[in-house]
């Protein structure tokens, strides 16, 4: 049974005459099967076995824990040691090459920020990646991110076999469905995995720039199921990213980064508009959707003059800092705001320190749900966990770790933030929709909320927690504990 059907329909028993099972949920919670709309799996699945040094509050930090996993023994000939998670915007310290060639000597090391727009490496990571010599061993924006590809190579197999364990792990998080943006041939690699029987999530393969000629040429548009894929794969949108990031000091804004001069004082701007409107209209005039990473306030004004310019449909990706006037023309111009909420609670510290002063309308939220906007929840995994409850819970709450909330005047309710995770269909599971649902062992809406700081610090843990009893795809388990 692929689809929901009326109470009442089905016969009573274990099975009713076609053989469909009956299962008495014994007062179970039932919502719609939730979405990740921005994640790039097969990233995911590698960061899932990396080192994490995402915790580190200094380069010294991060180079201690290099030392302690290289105690351990060396990675495999001919591999680097690749580390993950790494914020430097807030430390004390400067990251070098020659501090990580101290506990590392001839490993190469490759130690990838939070948020993929640059890494840190030793002078062996640097030749592992073929860049011969480099004055400070970190990569930011266009001289890390064409390189990337190198440290997440894998065997296809193998990659496989990782990514349908990341699946399994979201399935156990009630997801039935990805955005999936991973920077690769998306269509040749899916249609590989669901040809080889994978069938853990639906997935829309997003498409970049290199390979949009093909996509186009083929007569994919946005929504198309593709063939043999028992109807789970669908032709995704067309990616750019249009500036960089927060941590690294590159998001485009408006006003300068403290202490920064020169020509990237404000960021970097890596698709301008005389390249980003031509790009969008392309897609669009065939067929498919854009989505346009935008994280400065100055990126996104230009990413929204890039959709009316064009007539493009879509979504602004990130949408970290906006400018009040912009807050509007994101339902004006039916742009999608997809948003990873988690981001503005690991963020918190870094946007108080280098963007002060305009933090009130940053990932703001609440202020694009009162304009109208529709927003759409996700995680950029692996910048974050593949968890919609994480989302969930940052969104409404603005607050994680014990601490207190941060802006919560842009905080979304719970319904709000449900119903931007079940890929628009709402909060109650319909006749004649998919059979995509997750049953969970705890009502979220018993959770609370404003009662006071300690019961919503209370309360968003325990949403990040929410118990999930079962998922369902197409009436099928792919994830069943009850």
């Amino acid at each position: 049974m692929d689809a929901v059907v009326p109470a009442g329909r089905l016969g009573r028993g274990g099975t009713d005459a076609g053989g469909v099972e009956r299962v008495d949920l014994d007062g179970r919670f039932v919502l719609p099967g939730l979405w990740d709309k921005h994640v790039h799996l097969t990233q995911w699945a590698l960061v899932r076995r990396r080192l994490d040094v995402s915790g580190a509050r200094s380069a010294a930090e991060a180079a201690a824990l290099v030392r302690d996993r290289l105690a351990d023994g060396p990675p495999e000939p001919g591999t680097a040691l690749v580390g993950y998670g790494f914020r430097d915007g807030l430390w004390p310290d400067t990251p070098t090459a020659a501090l990580l060639d101290a506990v590392a000597g001839s490993v190469p090391v490759v130690l990838v920020s939070g948020d993929l727009h640059c890494a840190w490496l030793s002078t062996a990571g640097l030749r592992f990646v073929g860049v011969r010599s480099h004055p400070t061993g970190v990569l930011r924006e266009s001289e890390w991110l064409p390189l990337a590809a190198v440290v997440d190579r894998a065997p296809d197999h193998l990659a496989d076999t990782w990514v349908a364990d990341a699946a399994a792990a979201a399935a156990a998080r009630g997801v039935v469905g990805v955005v999936d943006l991973e920077i690769t041939d998306n269509l040749t690699a899916w249609r590989r995995r669901f040809g080889a029987g994978f069938d853990a999530l639906r997935v829309r393969a997003g498409v970049w720039t290199p390979w949009l000629d093909d996509v186009l040429a083929e007569g994919q548009r946005t929504g198309d199921v593709l063939p043999g894929t028992g109807g789970l794969l669908e032709q995704g949108p067309f990616k750019v990213v249009t500036d960089g990031s927060l941590n690294t000091r590159t998001a485009y804004c408006h006003d300068p980064y403290p202490g920064l001069t020169g020509p990237e004082a404000h960021g970097i701007l890596s698709v301008p508009p005389d390249e980003l409107v031509p790009l969008m209209k392309r897609a669009h005039d065939g067929g498919l959707q854009c989505a346009i990473h935008a994280i400065g306030d100055h990126a996104n004004a230009l990413a929204l003059d890039a959709f009316a310019a064009s007539g493009a449909r879509g979504s602004v990706e990130h949408a970290q800092l906006l400018d009040d006037a912009d807050l509007a023309r994101f339902a004006e111009l039916g742009v999608v705001a997809s948003v990873q909420p988690e981001h503005a609670m690991d963020d918190r510290d870094i946007a108080d320190r280098h963007w002060a002063g305009r933090t009130g309308r940053a990932f703001p939220y609440g202020a694009l749900d009162d304009a109208g906007a529709v927003l759409a929840l996700g995680s950029d995994a692996p910048v974050a966990l593949l968890d919609p409850w994480a989302a969930v819970a940052a969104a409404v709450y603005r607050a994680r770790d014990g601490r207190t909330p941060w802006h919560p005047e842009q905080r979304i309710g719970l319904r709000t933030a449900l119903a931007a995770s079940t890929d628009g269909r709402g909060l109650r599971p319909e006749a004649g929709g998919p059979a995509d649902l997750v049953i969970l062992d705890a009502d979220p809406f018993a959770v609370g909320q404003g009662a006071s700081a300690e019961a919503d610090a209370a309360a968003a843990a325990a949403l990040r927690k929410t118990p999930v009893a079962g998922t369902l795809l197409a009436g099928r388990w792919t994830h069943r504990a009850c």
